[in-house]
């Protein structure tokens, strides 16, 4: 049997405001393309389908594009389970239009998976044998019959659990330690309980979205822990599993120490400039019973590459390289050393210079006395813009600024701070330096449902 392993698709999710659901698109059509050039019998899907609990019409409908080809008309089977940014309800609403084509949606981590509703007779047999079959299932659990396939698969699903989505009281106290100790405790009975429906004689699976101790975490994802409250440790997963299919964070990853192969197989695209570099892959498995599984990371093609461009000798520097043709399909994290900083004008005509641009820092010189400042402190110093776009998106539930509002607030804040240096020049100011720079860069946050769950 071969197995698919993706994750946190982010449908919906922007870079700062610009929208990327042509290249998640792009990616939707890779993977559909990879399934069928791999010969994949089954697709585990492991949390974070959209970028918010409330998602756009479009990313809804990329979502249902995408469970429809892969499906492959009944013919492959889908696993999807609900991560820390999604709607429980939500992911479930379209499960009995998603039964029908052999799709398996989970929201909730005691969700029950029913079994195929029309039997053999009704459909008749040679119909039967070439589409998903749930021969099994039950309260976290589902056993797969797959066209192809002479062993049944059995997964596992534990959606993002919280101890809100647990409906379980874990600690009776707020010591972190504790916390902690009784929420690894609580997840890890809760493996070996579904792992009991685990046999010899079937491909077993175990699917999650949550964080493991010792993982690698990037910007963009949110966290889901309070301190180490939500995290496990990488014994909690049982041994009977031929393998763990986690989400959650974005870098490609195994786990290390666990007993069995466990790995979380990375977000599909670049969400923040955290994740410059990162190869973005999917993973495919070849799973037997009784037998040791074969890993295989795959590369994906799909979306437009983060780059950081450091011009060091100011706007001039940065149209030449813009002339030559230098990463015309990136999204671009612009740093330009300026002396006296950057003002509207000169953001206006950055952004029309290039149309991915998405954070413009200005670089000053540094002066007698200062104490100089490292790029990863500019870079993650917020702006004014920054801190508007993110009040505006928590403000409005997730949606996002557009540029000619942001503008707009920008000048607003211009003529303060023109008013500000009118009144130090006269004496009336503080000693304070009114010279900011603008800059556009803002992480995408939301808020989840659950009173312990952390935004970024």
């Amino acid at each position: 049997m071969r197995i698919l392993h993706t994750a946190d698709w982010h449908f919906g999710k922007t870079l700062e405001g610009r929208n990327r659901i042509a290249e998640q698109a792009e990616f939707v059509d890779e993977l559909i393309t990879l399934c069928e050039k791999e010969a994949v019998d089954l697709v585990l899907m492991a949390g974070d389908v959209y970028q918010t609990v409330n998602p756009s019409a479009e990313a809804e409908a990329l979502f249902y594009r995408a469970l429809d080809g892969l499906s492959a008309g009944g013919a492959r089977g889908v696993v999807v389970i609900a991560g820390n940014h999604d709607n429980a309800q939500r992911i479930n609403a379209a499960g009995p239009l998603a039964d029908k084509a052999g799709i398996t949606l989970l929201g909730l981590p005691k969700d029950s998976v029913a079994l195929t509703s029309q039997t053999a007779t009704e459909r008749g047999v040679s119909e039967l044998e070439q589409r998903v079959e749930r021969v099994d299932g039950g309260v976290g659990f589902v056993e797969l019959k797959i066209p192809g396939c002479k062993e049944s698969a059995v997964v596992a699903a534990v959606p993002y659990p919280s101890e809100g989505r647990l409906n379980e009281v874990l600690s009776e106290t707020l010591d972190e330690e504790q916390m902690q100790q009784s929420y690894n405790k609580r997840i890890g009975e809760l493996f070996q309980e579904l792992a009991g429906h685990f046999r010899d004689d079937t491909v077993n699976l175990l699917m999650s979205h949550l964080y493991v101790n010792g993982g690698i975490e990037s910007e963009s994802e949110v966290q889901i822990q309070i301190g180490g409250a939500y995290a496990v440790s990488p014994d909690v997963f049982p041994q009977a599993a031929h393998y763990v299919a986690l989400g959650h964070l974005h870098r490609p990853q195994d786990v290390k120490g666990a007993k069995v192969p466990v790995r979380y197989s990375g977000s599909p695209l670049a969400y923040s400039f955290s994740e410059e570099g990162q190869k973005k892959s999917v993973t495919l498995i070849d799973a037997l019973p009784g037998q040791p599984v074969s890993i295989r990371e795959v590369s994906l093609q799909s979306g437009k590459p983060l780059v950081e461009w450091n011009a060091t000798e100011g706007i001039a520097q940065v149209e030449q390289w813009v002339a030559d043709g230098r990463d015309g399909n990136a999204w671009i994290d612009l740093k330009v050393h300026v002396q006296t900083g950057l003002d509207l004008e000169n953001i206006h005509y950055l952004r029309d210079l290039h149309p991915g641009f998405v954070h413009i820092h200005p670089i000053l010189p540094v002066a007698d006395g200062d104490t100089e400042t490292s790029s990863e402190e500019n870079r993650d110093r917020p702006s004014v813009d920054e801190m508007f776009r993110r009040f505006f998106e928590e403000r409005t539930g997730g949606a996002q600024a557009d540029d000619e509002l942001v503008e707009l607030f920008l000048s607003l804040v211009a003529e303060e701070e023109a008013d500000a240096a009118s009144n130090a020049d006269d004496g009336q100011g503080d000693d304070g330096d009114t010279r900011q720079g603008h800059s556009d860069k803002t992480d995408d946050s939301h808020k989840t449902e659950d009173s312990k769950e952390v935004g970024a």
